[in-house]
This record gives structure tokens, sequence and C-alpha cells, in this order.
């Protein structure tokens, strides 16, 4: 099998071109090429496919083999690789996903024609408790961004301690809680208390947030299937979205994670999210199947 290691802010995949290969049997796969031991090292697998209703098609599956709707860091390297390989020579492209069709712009660097760049369209965040899904108890039965109950700045007791927490989906689901300091939060401990916890069916990603100023945050992550990670990109949006609903920032934030720097824009008038950040290729080779 041949494969290509990329990173999007440290939150890496081996990605595979499904247009040439046939991959049989992605969730066994997704645990042995994720190993960082014995395997090619990961957070997990993401497969490129034809698509009857886009460009292309991009299956993801967690390190755990699990699969996942979407990954914000995942795409943005999807739309590299496609063009980077000659796959298309657009530079703006819709990939399919579980999470709905996403519309990339590629940024491409003229001095050697590869994309250094992407900004996605993320869609409209969900913050319907039943649609993340979530037991969460709604306590916002009407704001801006969606005029459905959504759980913002709510009382959740994990691990037998209280976090105020606000739900988000954008894709996939998020429960965001704002902390003092990220760099001393007990994310090894906390975070599978949050993944596994029972007001979340589908598990969640959780995200811990400092606030900086009204522009810039801090966060980390710990995603579901895969424990921290270096960055989640809809985990960012995720936490933008937070952010602007509990009035703690504007509506364009800096969100520094521990892999780097994403930009993440809200758009009131199209309630759309907007994520832009770096791709990078790390290496290319053949894994034995």
């Amino acid at each position: 099998m041949k494969f290509t290691k990329m990173e999007g802010i440290g939150n890496d995949y081996v990605y595979v071109d499904c247009t040439k290969e046939n991959i049989e049997n992605a969730a066994e796969l997704s645990i042995k090429v994720s190993d960082r031991h014995f395997g090619i090292g990961s957070d997990g697998l993401i497969l490129i496919k034809p698509s009857q209703h886009a460009d292309f098609t991009m299956e993801m599956y967690n390190a755990d083999g699990s699969r996942s709707e979407m990954c914000g860091n995942g795409i943005r390297c999807v739309g590299k690789f496609v063009y980077d390989h000659g796959l298309t020579d657009k530079t703006e492209v819709d990939i399919e996903t579980l999470a709905g069709v996403k519309h990339l712009q590629l940024i491409v660097d003229e001095a050697t024609n590869k994309v250094t760049n992407v900004t996605v369209d993320m869609g409209v965040p969900i913050l319907e408790t039943l649609l993340i899904p979530t037991t969460v108890p709604a306590n916002i039965p009407f704001n801006e961004l969606d005029e459905t109950p959504a759980a913002i700045d709510v009382p959740l007791t994990v691990g037998g301690k209280v976090y105020n927490v606000t739900t988000v989906s954008m894709g996939n689901p998020h429960c965001v809680t704002f902390v003092d300091d990220t760099a001393s939060f007990p994310l090894e401990e906390v975070g599978p208390q949050f993944e596994t916890a029972p007001e979340f069916p589908n598990r969640v990603n959780a995200e811990f947030v400092q606030l900086k100023d009204r522009k810039t945050v801090k966060m980390r992550v710990w995603e579901r299937g895969s424990g921290e990670t270096l960055a989640c990109g809809t985990g960012a949006c995720a936490v933008a979205i937070a952010c602007i609903l509990n009035g703690h920032t504007e509506d364009e934030v800096t969100v520094q994670l521990l892999g780097g720097d994403l930009d993440i824009r809200y758009d009131r008038g199209s309630g759309h999210v907007y994520m832009t950040g770096p791709a990078t290729t790390v290496f290319e080779g053949e894994y034995e199947i």
C-alpha cells in the first residue's frame, strides 16, 4: 500500500489514494498504521475516494479504528493531497464527508506550485442538543446562531466534579469547558471521563480552553478514539462558537493549539464557520498490509 503521511499543525494522519488503491478492513488497518512504535505512527487513517456528490470523498478512521464524521485538520491535508498529486488542478474543491460536503479554498505557493494553506467552509454549527447528540440539559431556548434549544454554560458533573460546559457539533460532537490554565489542566485524567460520559451517547471530543484576550484563546483537546492530539480543527471551530456564545471573544478568533494556530471566523450573515490553517506533507512510503 502506497501512503502519504501528512499533518495539519501536528494532527497527523496516514493518507491513501483510493482512486488507485483498494483498501479492505480499513478500521483494522487504521489501528495498525497509527501505532507509533510498530506502525507508521498517526492519529488515524484517511482514505481519499471518488465521489458522486463532490470532487472527492474523505473517509476517516481514528487511531482505535472507530469511524469519524469529520476532521478539520485532516480535510485541509486532503485538499493539499489532491492538488499536489495532480488529482485536480482546481484551487476550489468540494470534499464529501459523513458530516456533509465541505468547500475548500486552496492557497498555492507560486514558486513550488504546492498547497501551503487551506480555508475550509465548515458549515453551520449545530447547537440543538438532540442533534449533537447529548442529554446535557438545554438552557437557552433561542439564540442568534440557532433557533433551537442549546446547552450553553451548563453545569455538568464528570468524574465527581462539576464543570460548566457548552456543547456544539461541527459534524461531530464537542464539549467545551473554560479553564484558568490549559498547561496545568489534568487532561490525561479528565479527558477520558468526558469522552465516555453517559450524557454523550456517541462519545465526545472534549476541549479545554484558556481565554487570553478578545481575539485569542488557548486550547487542549481530548479526541474520542485518539486521546490527546496536538490539534483538532472541528474542535477549534467548536471552541470559537462557544467563545462567541458565552460573550468571551469577537467573531474572528485565533485558536492556539499545541501544534500551532488556526484562524476561525464566524460569518453572522450566513451562519457559517470558516477555518484557515496549514497543511504539510511529512513523508511518503509503502506499507505492507
